[in-house]
């Protein structure tokens, strides 16, 4: 009996049938771009050379310069920001007794290496694994500094943290506040987590969550641009009376290189830092978008001829809310950049806090360029944060208005 069933798919039976038949012709048509890597003759979203990036240091005189909470005595190593964290966290442990560190992996290092050889030197009683229990980690970490301690929890991904969210929430931020006048608190405690995406996390290794824990009085929350904003931003953190999230953006961690000093030193929290001065537009960020607000700043100050100011908050939350409507003030105009979702992000509270302190100066509404409402398809990562490209045209929307 003859068969008349046809083919489920006659087209790509015959392409592959005229493929074998005419391959030289078929073939440009297969060696297409893949949607997730730029263009190769892109103007704006070109990949980013954070070997002669001016906002890495990559001279000591630069960094003296920029940063005068460093010491100009201390000799300076080139270091990556994992380095940089592990320098710090080096420091804190020789200096003081009291300081713990511990998470899952930490004591071989951890998945970044920041950790790295300090079991060895420390020994596994300062220096340990934890179980897999993120609720279990920041708790005793809570109780930890509530006796005395300086613990530094780490969590290996912020994407995880959630499960301590009540502990976070409920316990250490409202800790102080319960304690009343007795002057207990669980000051001292710090968790450091890597945020951020990097172009293949997907779900549940690309989450930026810090805008959820800056609804919170009680929580200070940290993220650094570099290796030397990191070192000092992390010692002044486990230095704090109040406790610290410290967020790590993970791109950078081998990514960014520059000048570091070896010596021990700190970087007031709650201080933004205006990383370039400008007259007609001011950008707000923080962490790896600072990157990518100075690539477009770059390419819209030389075609639109404007002056733009650029600030790193630094410290999220209580954030530098005085140097930012300085700024304001000055250029008339704010655009904010993030990586975090654009919904109920830092973005919005930074716009709503810029037109209720400098609406008379405005010349323009705010824009925010944020993560879109979304979670972070694999494939799709890099469309999901903000670009080059987005930063451009919401600077020249703000600049037409």
């Amino acid at each position: 009996m003859t068969s008349t069933c046809r083919p489920l798919f006659p087209a790509a039976r015959c392409f592959r049938r005229r493929r074998r038949q005419h391959p030289a012709s078929l073939l440009p048509s297969l060696q297409t771009r893949l949607s997730s890597t730029a263009l190769p003759n892109a103007r704006l979203n070109k990949p980013i050379d954070y070997s002669t990036h001016p906002l890495l240091h990559q001279a000591t005189s630069s960094l003296h310069a920029s940063s005068p909470s460093i010491p100009k005595s201390s000799p300076t190593t080139r270091q990556n920001l994992f380095q940089s964290i592990n320098s710090a966290l080096t420091h804190a442990l020789r200096s003081d007794e009291r300081v713990l560190l511990f998470g899952e992996d930490v004591a071989f290092g951890g998945v970044f290496r920041c950790s790295m050889n300090l079991a060895t030197e420390f020994g596994s009683e300062r220096v340990f694994n934890t179980p897999l229990s993120e609720q279990g980690i920041v708790g005793f970490a809570i109780g930890a500094a509530a006796q005395g301690m300086k613990p530094i929890a780490e969590i290996q991904f912020a994407d995880y943290v959630y499960p301590a969210f009540d502990q976070l929430v409920n316990e250490a931020a409202k800790w102080r506040y319960r304690e009343g006048g007795t002057g207990g608190h669980c000051g001292g405690l710090v968790v450091r987590m890597p945020c951020g995406a990097v172009g293949h996390g997907a779900l549940y290794h690309s989450q930026s969550p810090e805008s959820l824990f800056s609804h919170i009085p009680g929580l200070r929350i940290v993220m650094p641009r570099s290796p030397s904003q990191a070192k000092g931003l992390l010692l002044s953190s486990i230095a704090c009376n109040d406790p610290v999230i410290f967020m790590e953006p993970k791109m950078l961690y081998r990514a960014s290189v520059e000048q570091v000093p070896t010596e021990a030193y700190t970087i007031p929290l709650s201080t933004a830092e205006t990383l370039k001065p400008g007259s007609d537009l001011t950008i707000i960020s923080y962490g790896h978008p600072l990157y990518t607000a100075y690539s477009a700043l770059q390419a819209a100050e030389k075609d639109f001829g404007v002056s733009i100011e650029l600030i790193d908050l630094r410290t999220i939350y209580p954030w530098d809310r005085e140097a930012v409507l300085q700024s304001v003030r000055k250029t008339g105009r704010a655009l904010v950049v993030h990586e975090s979702m654009v919904n109920a992000g830092v973005g919005a509270e930074v716009a709503a806090v810029v037109q209720e302190g400098a609406f008379l100066s405005l010349e323009a509404p705010v824009q925010r360029v944020a993560g879109w409402s979304t979670h972070v398809g694999l494939v799709y990562e890099r469309f999901n944060i903000p670009d080059v490209v987005r930063v451009y045209d919401a600077i020249r929307r703000t600049i037409e208005y």
